[in-house]
């Protein structure tokens, strides 16, 4: 069962793997921050390409199907300007498994070719389009190996050299169909309300049947008014570990050869409810009766939709009293008051992190959960109790009225008058990026104080 959150296949981030997401973020404030004037002077020249790739054999003891295997070369730091990429191909592991045909910008020798890549750039695209198909005689089941290497020129010493002998591609000859979604381009800048329909289409690029199909759709919690299908049932989960979703599991009995197409009986269409902001739409097809497809990375796909909504967080402080040496409880609440909920469903990072700054004269003796101590810096901080700082984190989801209350346990160690401590909202950085709670219409109520007697 997939759903949402990073990775393939896409599930709900478990409280587990919260806590590792969150453990991880622990660990990242305690690293000093590089000043914006002091660039790391490293550079690393990558290899980008599958790691596995199924090859389909001819249809009815025809030739073998060619398929296009992207390969490309990019480095880490856009500081520097890299150019002359080459990245070497050696296709000697495929004997008797596939053939390729190399692009233009490859000069083959022998079981080799180097490809010239003029310009490197930061991110993996794929300079590289290698054809490749099944050998005659080839057999289901063979196997055959395709090995990179890459050099380029720039980075801090000149040259750049992609680790030796780390990037491979592993070709396997199978027989069976091989279901494929059409691909479908984000929806940006819809509005709550909003009806929009999704162009499915679903094409058998295999070299067998496919003897019916299953297909799954989950909405996100911001999508209502999915398309109803008489050959679909309909569920929600039942438990609130997971933000509430709609799965639509529906079953079809057409038969697709080789080449043929499938579309559902009716558009298929969601609206944006009031409460949408970014959502998502997850697709998944197999192909029926057990049958194993192909290359399962094309069966699966998740739509975007952006939807122009706020989400106004807030936070407030509380006011505790006692005298030296006495122990009392102070509540700080979140609070989302919509209209949007947030979801960091690709990620699973949380929404935010509340922060206290502990009072001056008094001691954080119990600290809730979800809550880990630092120095006032973000440093580690070894002990759970007596930190001067808290970063309290958020599950990875709130609804459009989520409150939350967190409550510590501050022992009044000396008497000083006037004694507050501060109390704040922060981005994680998690599914928007630099861009974090830019939905947010209003930053003052962000900030909160705890005051002492």
């Amino acid at each position: 069962m997939r759903l949402f959150s990073a990775g393939r296949p896409l599930r709900l981030r478990s409280g587990a793997a919260v806590a590792v997401a969150v453990g991880l973020l622990t660990a990242g404030l305690a690293a000093p921050a590089l000043a914006a004037d002091d660039p790391p002077q490293t550079d690393q020249l990558s290899v980008g390409a599958q790691t596995d790739q199924a090859l389909p054999l001819g249809t009815d003891g025809g030739p073998a199907q060619a398929l296009v295997l992207g390969v490309g070369i990019h480095h880490d730091n856009e500081n520097f300007t890299v150019t002359d990429g080459r990245l070497t191909v050696d296709v000697s592991g495929l004997s008797g498994v596939a053939e390729v045909t190399w692009p233009d910008n490859c000069t083959p020798s022998g079981t080799n070719a180097v490809c010239d890549i003029p310009v490197v750039p930061t991110t993996g695209a794929h300079q590289v389009l290698l054809t490749v198909r099944a050998a005659d005689g080839a057999e289901v089941g063979a196997q055959g190996r395709i090995t990179y290497e890459a050099t380029a020129t720039g980075g801090p010493d000149g040259i750049l050299t992609a680790p030796h002998d780390s990037y491979a591609t592993t070709l396997t000859v199978g027989s069976g169909p091989d279901l494929a979604i059409a691909p479908l381009a984000d929806i940006e800048n819809a509005r709550p309300g909003d009806e929009r329909t999704i162009p499915f289409k679903v094409t058998n690029n295999g070299n067998e049947s496919a003897n019916g199909l299953t297909v799954t759709l989950y909405t996100s919690y911001g999508l209502t008014d999915l398309t109803q299908y008489d050959a679909c049932t309909y569920t929600a989960p039942d438990t609130n570990a997971y933000p509430p979703t709609t799965t639509a599991h529906c079953t079809f009995d057409q038969e697709l050869a080789p080449g043929d197409c499938f579309e559902l009986p009716a558009p298929l269409k969601v609206r944006l409810s009031p409460h949408a902001l970014a959502e998502r739409l997850d697709i998944d097809v197999e192909p029926g009766n057990g049958a194993q497809d192909l290359d399962s990375r094309n069966d699966y796909t998740a739509l975007q939709i952006r939807a122009e909504n706020t989400a106004d967080f807030s936070v407030t402080g509380d006011a505790i009293s006692g005298a030296a040496g006495e122990t009392a409880t102070a509540e700080l609440t979140f609070k989302n008051n919509g209209p949007a909920w947030v979801g960091h469903l690709g990620s699973g990072d949380p929404v935010a992190v509340v922060r206290l700054i502990v009072p001056t004269g008094t001691k954080v003796t119990g600290v809730p959960s979800g809550c880990y101590p630092h120095t006032l810096d973000g440093g580690y901080y070894p002990r759970p109790a007596g930190a001067p700082r808290y970063d309290c984190y958020l599950p990875y989801w709130v609804l459009e009225d989520t409150q939350r209350t967190l409550a510590f346990s501050v022992r009044v160690d000396t008497m000083v008058p006037g004694a507050t401590g501060a109390v704040s909202i922060h981005p994680s950085f998690g599914e928007f990026g630099e861009y974090e709670n830019t939905f947010d219409p209003d930053l003052t109520n962000n900030t909160a104080v705890l005051t002492v007697n």
